[in-house]
C-alpha cells in the first residue's frame, strides 16, 4: 500500500508540474491548446523527399529542404545550448535540432516548458547531421497541445497487458509496433472489400437490433427500446437479414460489421467482434469453397507479402491447393474414434470420453461431434484445411447433404489451429427450415440457451422463394490474428471488452 501511495504521489506531483508549465505558456499569451497547424508533409513524406533529393541532386540536399512538421515529442537530449528531440507522427519519427542561436535566446528558453508527450509544430530545414541522421533544424516552433500526464517510461513499451487493453491510447503511443498491427488489420479489410467488389458483390448494411436473435447458435445480449416498449437483441449474426435480400432479388451481397455474443471470453473470443458475411445466389458449398480459398489466398499473401509465414512459432504455407477433409474422417484420423458409425447420443458420449473429451449433460449428438473436433482435431490443423460435411443437429440453416441427409453441406476453414470461416449451401426449403427451427425450440426448452429461435418472418420470406444460395462468414478478428502473428484476439481489437475494475 505504501508503494502504491508513493507512486500515486509521484504521478500527482508530475502532473502538477506540467500544469505549472502549461500556465507558463498562458502567462506568455501563448495558448497551449492550438486550433490548427499547417503541415507541409508528414514525417515519412519529408524523409522520402529528402532521400530522393540526395540521390538526384546531392549538392542541393546538403542545403536542405524546408518543412513544416507536427507531432508528439517522444525523446529529448540536451547538449549545452543545443537540444535534440524526437518527433513522432502517425507515419514515423524524425530528429529535431534546436539551437539557441537559430531560434533566439528568449524562444530557446521556453523549451524548458516542453515535456515528453507534448505536441509541437516546427518549421525548419531538413538535412543530415555529421553523424548521418536525417534531422529537421528548427527555425520556428510552437506548442500545439500540452500533455498533463507522463508517458510510459522512455517508450520502452507499455508491458502490463491489462493496462495496454484498457488504455489503448497509451499502448499506441508507447508501442509503435501496435499501430502497425492495426494498420494491417485495416489494410486486410480493405483488401477483402476490393476482392468482393471486383467480383460483383454489393456491400450492404442490415440491422444491429433484432426482434428475434438468429443466424447463429449463441446466447444474445438483450436490451430494451423505450419508445416501442419492447425487448430487442444485439445481433449475433446478420445471416437471416442478408438472406432476405437474396429473396428480394439481390444476387451477391456482403456485409462487414459487428456482432455480439453473450459468451465466454478467451484468447479467441470477444463478446463484440467483427464478421464478414456474404451470400451468392446460384452457388453451392463446393463452388464457394473454391472461392473462399482464392479470397483467403489473395488477401493473406497481399497483407503478409509472401506465401509462407510464421504464426506463433509454426511455419504455415499458403501454397494451393489446400487440404480438404470430411469432418468424420478427420475425427477418425486425429481422435481414433468413429462417430459416423453411430447416431446414439450415449454411444457418442462414451466414445468421446474414452479419448479424454469432457462431455456436458446438455450436449446432444451433434455437439459431441463438434466438441471432439474442437479438442482432438482443430489443434492439428496448422496448414490451411477445410473440414466439411457437418452433422445436421448443429447446422440448422444448412442444406442436407445430397447423398446423406444426416449431414449438411457445410464447411469450416482452419489455419494455424484457428477456425476462420464457416459456410454452407443455404437451406431454402421453408418446410424443412420450419422443422429445423422447431427442433431448436425443443432444445431451448430443454435448457440449451444457445439454441436458435423460431423466426416466422424469415420463414415467410423463404416461402416467397430463395434461389439456390451459398453463404460464407469470416471472423475478421481471427484472420487479423493470423496476418499479424497475434496470440490473442484482444491484440487485434482496438478496445476489447474487459471486466469492470
Amino acid at each position: 500500500m505504501d508503494e502504491q501511495f508513493k507512486e500515486h504521489s509521484t504521478l500527482q506531483e508530475l502532473r502538477e508540474n506540467r500544469i505549472r508549465k502549461m500556465n507558463h505558456f498562458r502567462e506568455r499569451g501563448d495558448n497551449p491548446y492550438k486550433y490548427i497547424f499547417h503541415r507541409s508533409a508528414t514525417v515519412s513524406e519529408i524523409r522520402e523527399q529528402f532521400e530522393k533529393l540526395e540521390q538526384e541532386q546531392p549538392e542541393q540536399a546538403q542545403e536542405g529542404i524546408s518543412a513544416n512538421l507536427a507531432g508528439r515529442i517522444t525523446a529529448r537530449r540536451e547538449q549545452g545550448k543545443s537540444t535534440f528531440m524526437d518527433l513522432r507522427d502517425e507515419s514515423g519519427r524524425i530528429q529535431l535540432f534546436f539551437g539557441e542561436k537559430q531560434v533566439g535566446e528568449d524562444k530557446y528558453e521556453t523549451l524548458k516548458d516542453f515535456d515528453l508527450g507534448d505536441f509541437i509544430g516546427v518549421v525548419g530545414s531538413v538535412r543530415r547531421t555529421k553523424r548521418g541522421e536525417i534531422t529537421l533544424f528548427v527555425k520556428e516552433f510552437q506548442i500545439l497541445t500540452k500533455s498533463l500526464r507522463s508517458l510510459p517510461e522512455k517508450f520502452h513499451g507499455l508491458t502490463d497487458v491489462e493496462t495496454r487493453y484498457r488504455q489503448r491510447y497509451l499502448d499506441l503511443v508507447a508501442n509503435p509496433e501496435v499501430m502497425e498491427v492495426f494498420r494491417k488489420r485495416i489494410e486486410m479489410i480493405d483488401a477483402i472489400r476490393t476482392y468482393l467488389k471486383e467480383r460483383g458483390f454489393l456491400e450492404v448494411e442490415t440491422p444491429m437490433l433484432h426482434p428475434i436473435p438468429g443466424g447463429a447458435t449463441a446466447r444474445p445480449f438483450i436490451t430494451h427500446h423505450n419508445a416501442y416498449d419492447t425487448d430487442l437483441y444485439l445481433r449475433i449474426a446478420p445471416e437471416l437479414y442478408l438472406k432476405r435480400l437474396i429473396v428480394g432479388g439481390f444476387e451477391r451481397v456482403f456485409e462487414i460489421n459487428r456482432c455480439f455474443r453473450n459468451e465466454g471470453v478467451d484468447t479467441k473470443h470477444n463478446p463484440e467482434f467483427t464478421i464478414m458475411e456474404l451470400y451468392e445466389a446460384y452457388q453451392d458449398y463446393l463452388g464457394l469453397m473454391e472461392e473462399t480459398e482464392d479470397l483467403f489466398y489473395t488477401v493473406m499473401t497481399q497483407i503478409i507479402g509472401a506465401e509462407n509465414f510464421t504464426y506463433q512459432e509454426q511455419e504455415i504455407s499458403l501454397t494451393r491447393p489446400w487440404k480438404r477433409i470430411p469432418l468424420h474422417e478427420a475425427i477418425r484420423q486425429f481422435a481414433g474414434i468413429n462417430l459416423e458409425a453411430t447416431r446414439d447420443r450415449e454411444e457418442a458420449r462414451r466414445l468421446a470420453e474414452g479419448v479424454g473429451v469432457e462431455i456436458r449433460p446438455e450436449m446432444g449428438y451433434g455437439k459431441i461431434v463438434d466438441e471432439v473436433m474442437s479438442v482432438k482435431v482443430k489443434p492439428h490443423l496448422i496448414q490451411p484445411t477445410f473440414l466439411y460435411d457437418y452433422p445436421i443437429e448443429i447446422s440448422p440453416l444448412a442444406k442436407k447433404k445430397r447423398d446423406n441427409p444426416a449431414l449438411t453441406e457445410r464447411y469450416q476453414l482452419f489455419i494455424g489451429g484457428l477456425e476462420v470461416c464457416n459456410a454452407f449451401s443455404e437451406l431454402n426449403d421453408p418446410l424443412d427450415q420450419r422443422e429445423r427451427f422447431m427442433e431448436q425450440v425443443r432444445l431451448r426448452e430443454a435448457g440449451d440457451d444457445e439454441a436458435q429461435y423460431l423466426d416466422e418472418d424469415f420463414l415467410t420470406a423463404l416461402e416467397v422463394g430463395m434461389p439456390p444460395t451459398a453463404g460464407l462468414g469470416i471472423g475478421i478478428d481471427r484472420l487479423a490474428m493470423l496476418c499479424t502473428n497475434s496470440s490473442s484476439i484482444r491484440d487485434v481489437i482496438l478496445f476489447p471488452l474487459l471486466r469492470k475494475l
